[in-house]
């Protein structure tokens, strides 16, 4: 008996080592050790998938990717190539025999293969430029893609060259383009993008469309393989007709290029039917609003006998696929702040067929996700949990057989207690609509204490927050803060008149819906008057500097990359000329009052609430002065303010771990300090 006391006692200070461990909260480090599940392809025999394993690079700051193969059952789980580096776009040939997929390399990414016999791989392509939109020829002989083709910029006038040596200055920027500079990417260069085709054993690559437009997305081919089908604006005036888009046939004998579609209206992602004989695809009749449904369409490969068949679907579909015996389509699309799957036959009757899809927004709870299917049926997809990100879940062709494959994060999580994730329905006061939010409590929450409550408001605004893991949110939680947030109006997933009642009307009683959720959260018992605090980004950020200039319930704010002005705000950010007649009516020169009344900054002079504001320094899409109006104003009126900038970030601070480490801590930091 004496001898076993040491193994015992040993066994029991194991046990309570591993019992003290599961009681730790999230950290902010904790965010280098996440890993999730992307862009999941189950092979055609749906015996084996291959997906994208998504994690942070300590060292470099950054977001990598890494390709894993395992057997759909579960075993045999292993990465693809030794490759230490980012690898993507791993598509199985028709036969199941190889993979393409693509590596960055320090000049781009090239094209490779993988023999899944033999476990070979090869490159195929030395690119100018990095390829996407990787697609296989139906007999697996040959390859299609898209690629940037760089061009020109325009010359207006020449100076005399400079003497050897001399150190001039740098020669202008000169631009005559509408749309010259995007978000995340900064200036955008002067080209277009094009589609190229390949043999698959490597070879020639042939550029096979051409003019001052630009080809990308989804790329089909016909049954035959002599034809490609993609979606494009070829008009004269592509560039100001940028909301619409048409579907091509390209004639791969010529390149002769045939309009299929002709409407007012995005057209887009062609897929053709495994007969060869249909064409799939999305789009809709553009009417000019905030919000339109993706609707799934039907012609036949001539683009004759259009018709839509989702009609009945109040949601935007993406991510089409057809059933391999011809008979239907499955999709994506969200429902009550829910990533689904869904299937339709060619009548327009559908079903549901998962739920749960989505995980791969690791931040903020935004709806994202992927499922990929095979001829047999199965569908392989992205699977998260309010507890979990994005792991891999297969399922039968009609919702059968559901199996969870991964468990990504399970020796992080096997120690790290998140916050209980809740879902919360309450009715607005402006039309007794319902409306639904979350709320996160701190992992050891004791509801006999009183916790300080924080609104979390949501980007978009047309977007949705969902039951979804997010990284920020339970860092906010474990730092001991009840997090609530709501889909107010204007959210997805709640059909199309829902989303669109910000027509000409943003912000607007959105705002109510918010506050009515924190009066329903005060109700509950969980929020009290004198603990509340507000934060959002982007149209999070409007709607909290909005809060702040309708009322002083909030004991402080965290108002970050917001837009203040629209009138200042519109005529220099990246998607300046997306606005008018969709979210406002007339340009803002036309109808500048009615810009100036939806603008935050006209209540800032009703602001009491101590106010942090945080913007990217290289933002274009809410450039760094609209963070500056707001701060600028509360500090000539002596309101307690404070502005964060954060220097190389664009409007997607979060990219980089540690600017996402730096957004948590100084909001945190900032309530902190107003909390009772």
């Amino acid at each position: 008996m004496r001898s076993l006391l040491p193994l015992l006692l040993s066994t029991f200070l194991l046990w309570s080592s591993f019992s003290v461990k599961a009681q730790e909260h999230f950290t902010m480090e904790d965010i280098f050790s996440v890993q999730y599940a992307n862009d999941v392809q189950i092979s055609p025999n749906g015996k084996q998938l291959v997906y994208r394993r998504m994690g942070f690079d300590i060292m470099q700051d950054r977001s990598v990717g890494s390709l894993w193969l395992m057997h759909t059952d579960g075993t045999v789980h292993q990465k693809l190539t030794t490759y230490d580096g980012n690898e993507a776009q791993a598509r199985w040939s028709p036969s199941g025999d190889r993979i393409a997929f693509t590596r960055q390399g320090k000049n781009g990414s090239e094209i490779y293969v993988y023999w899944v016999e033999t476990a070979k791989i090869a490159r195929l392509t030395q690119l100018p430029q990095s390829p996407s939109g990787i697609c296989w020829s139906n007999d697996g002989q040959q390859l299609a893609f898209s690629m940037f083709v760089p061009s020109a910029p325009p010359v207006i006038a020449t100076i005399p060259k400079r003497p050897k040596g001399a150190k001039w200055a740098k020669k202008p920027r000169i631009t005559d383009r509408l749309n010259h500079e995007s978000d995340g990417r900064g200036y955008l260069p002067t080209g277009f993008s094009h589609l190229f085709v390949m043999p698959a054993m490597g070879g020639a690559v042939r550029q096979v469309t051409t003019g001052d437009f630009h080809h990308r997305g989804t790329i089909s081919w016909s049954k035959d393989d002599r034809m490609l089908y993609f979606s494009a604006n070829r008009k004269a005036d592509w560039e100001y007709d940028f909301r619409n888009s048409e579907i091509y046939q390209l004639q791969l004998s010529d390149n002769t290029i045939t309009p299929l579609t002709e409407r007012d209206g995005p057209d887009r992602n062609p897929i053709v039917s495994p007969d060869g004989e249909y064409i799939a695809y999305l789009g809709f009749t553009d009417k000019r609003e905030a919000y339109q449904n993706l609707q799934l369409h039907l012609m036949r490969r001539d683009g004759s006998e259009k018709k839509v068949l989702s009609s009945t679907i109040d949601a935007s579909l993406s991510n089409i696929q057809w059933a391999a015996n011809g008979k239907g389509l499955y999709f994506n699309y969200d429902e009550k702040g829910n990533g689904k799957i869904g299937y339709i036959n060619l009548k327009g009757e559908w079903t549901k067929i998962a739920n749960n899809r989505g995980g791969t927004t690791l931040g903020r709870p935004y709806g994202s996700g992927m499922f990929s299917l095979s001829t047999k049926g199965q569908i392989a997809y992205t699977y998260s949990r309010p507890d979990h990100p994005a792991d891999i879940a297969i399922v039968g062709p009609k919702g059968n057989n559901w199996q969870r494959l991964t468990h990504l994060n399970q020796a992080l999580f096997a120690y790290k207690k998140p916050g209980r994730v809740e879902e919360i329905w309450y009715t607005s006061s402006v039309d007794n609509r319902p409306l639904q939010g979350w709320i996160v409590y701190p992992p050891d929450y004791d509801p006999i204490k009183k916790y300080p409550f924080m609104v979390e408001n949501h980007g978009g605004p047309i977007l949705n927050y969902g039951d979804r893991f997010s990284i920020e949110m339970q860092l906010y939680a474990s730092a001991g803060y009840i997090v609530f947030y709501p889909n107010p109006r204007g959210s997805t997933s709640y059909g199309e008149a829902f989303a669109n009642l910000l027509v000409n009307n943003y912000p607007g009683e959105d705002y109510n819906d918010v506050m009515d959720g924190v009066d329903a959260c005060i109700a509950k018992g969980i929020a009290h008057e004198d603990q509340l605090f507000v934060t959002g980004g982007s149209a999070g950020g409007i709607m909290s500097a909005w809060m702040i200039g309708k009322n002083n319930r909030f004991e402080a704010a965290v108002v970050t990359k917001p837009v203040m002005n629209w009138i200042s705000k519109l005529l220099v950010a990246d998607n300046y000329y997306g606005y008018a007649n969709s979210r406002y009516p007339g340009q803002v020169w036309e109808n500048p009052m009615n810009y100036w009344k939806f603008s935050p900054i006209s209540l800032v002079g009703n602001v009491e609430t101590p106010t942090m504001v945080m913007v990217g320094m290289n933002d274009l899409r809410t450039p760094p002065s609209e963070a500056k109006q707001l701060y600028h104003a509360l500090k000539l009126r002596k309101i307690p303010t404070v502005l964060v900038e954060i220097p190389s970030a664009s409007h997607g601070i979060a990219n980089r771990p540690s600017n996402l480490m730096t957004k948590i801590a100084h909001t945190v930091a900032w309530f902190d300090k107003y909390k009772k």
